[in-house]
């Protein structure tokens, strides 16, 4: 099983869509095992964003990614990062493909609704960054919570 970071940015918030970006991942089959609500400080946008801080543009992502909250999500499944990466959809949406979150509802690169990890490397460091290890949570999913099964 593998593991991948999802950050709902903060116009995603500001347009409604929060459980409809989540919604749209977990039905790719992954499953939810970690996630919070949190207000990203200056500091942890730069550690996050390291590879961006000296682009000039980067002084607007970092007020832009500290202005409201944010939600960290942790998904796991099989091939993770990629399942996540093809539903996300390319980080510019005029170039992501269509029926893919960027394409559908985000508008424009600066606005792109959701941060994803782009490799399974990449995906562990940003896990231990916005969770412990005791926050994340091992479980099976249910069938049904109505059936039982027999275990003889």
């Amino acid at each position: 099983m593998e593991r991948t970071l999802v950050l709902i940015k903060p116009d995603a918030f500001q347009r409604a869509l929060v459980g409809k970006l989540i919604g749209a991942i977990e039905q790719r089959g992954l499953k939810i095992v970690a996630l919070k609500m949190l207000r990203m400080s200056p500091e942890l946008a730069k550690e996050h964003y390291a590879h961006l801080v000296d682009k000039p543009f980067y002084p607007g992502l970092e007020s832009y990614m500290t202005s409201h909250p944010i939600i960290a999500v942790v998904f796991e499944g099989p091939e993770a990062v990629e399942a996540v990466r093809q539903t996300v959809g390319a980080t510019d949406p005029r170039k992501a493909t269509p029926g893919t979150i960027r394409a559908d509802y985000a508008t424009d690169i600066s606005r792109n609704l959701i941060h994803a990890s782009d490799s399974k490397e990449t995906a562990e460091q940003e896990v231990k960054r916005f969770f412990t290890e005791a926050e994340l949570h091992n479980y099976s999913l249910l069938v049904s919570p109505y059936i039982v099964e027999d275990r003889e």
